[in-house]
């Protein structure tokens, strides 16, 4: 009779598993997140893993006793090394279904927290972060980008004419009308209140103008049942100058911002 395997060692946590429930705690008690509406959810599932473990832990002691109850019936080394395999494999099929449920919370916690809850655009986070990468690309390739800075023209009289809901309202359809004007690979996100950045890789400013004549034209032929008049834009851009902090491109994007406010609005400087 061959002799039996030794069975495996149980692992009641897997590194990986241990690095997830620390980010998630971080996540929690990160007070950015106290609003968060996936905030209690996620502090549900990890307080539900961690009584989970627990009770692999006392599942572990006792398949232990088992073990040791199984020698004093004299029971077979392959057969207790089948039964407790078993119930190894079960545990570990049990394990694995709560990690991937917290990686899946983790990431969907992550997403949210970069996206902007009313208009559904990347948010200030999010660009910051797309502003440092596009920075280092663009030092690395030597392709300067373009920023845009778009604040909607007279915005407080919307809000003041017909109501909170209606600036809501409002801020969605020019989101929706900023993505449809852009290219698949330039960026867009909402910078605060009622104004946008906008990001454009390996863009000149020639072309860039060219890109945010189209976008003011189409928010401007956007249409809304509770007024008559067509809203407008104002528009500022800066190209990014190699070796250069973008908050320096970003400055330049605002002061040109407030150079088309200043000339009348419903156009662009850069």
């Amino acid at each position: 009779m061959p002799k039996p395997l030794k069975p495996p060692k149980p692992v009641l946590l897997a590194d990986t598993e241990a690095e997830l429930s620390c980010q998630i705690e971080a996540l929690l008690a990160d007070p950015a997140h106290q609003s968060n509406p996936l905030r209690e959810p996620l502090a549900h599932l990890l307080a539900c893993n961690q009584v989970h473990q627990a009770q692999l832990r006392r599942l572990i002691r006792i398949s232990d006793g088992y073990q040791t109850l199984s020698r004093r019936h004299h029971e077979t080394l392959e057969n207790q090394y089948e039964r407790q395999l078993h119930r190894l494999e079960k545990l570990a099929r049990i394990s694995d279904r709560y990690q991937n449920s917290l990686r899946e919370l983790s990431e969907t916690l992550k997403q949210a927290s970069l996206q902007d809850s009313l208009t559904g655009l990347g948010n200030r986070r999010f660009l910051m972060d797309r502003l440092a990468q596009e920075t280092e690309r663009a030092n690395r390739k030597q392709a300067p980008f373009t920023l845009g800075i778009l604040d909607v023209d007279w915005f407080k009289t919307i809000n003041d004419r017909f109501g909170h809901e209606a600036g809501d309202t409002a801020l969605c359809a020019i989101a929706q009308a900023i993505t449809r004007a852009l290219r698949e690979y330039d960026v867009c996100g909402r910078w605060g209140g009622e104004e946008f950045l906008i990001l454009l890789p390996e863009t000149s400013i020639e072309f860039a103008l060219r890109i945010a004549q189209r976008v003011c034209d189409e928010i401007k032929a956007t249409r809304f049942d509770f007024m008559e008049e067509r809203i407008t834009a104002s528009l500022g851009l800066s190209v990014y100058r190699p070796g250069e902090r973008f908050s320096d491109t970003l400055k330049r994007a605002d002061e040109a911002l407030l150079r088309a406010k200043a000339n009348g609005r419903d156009r662009m400087e850069a």
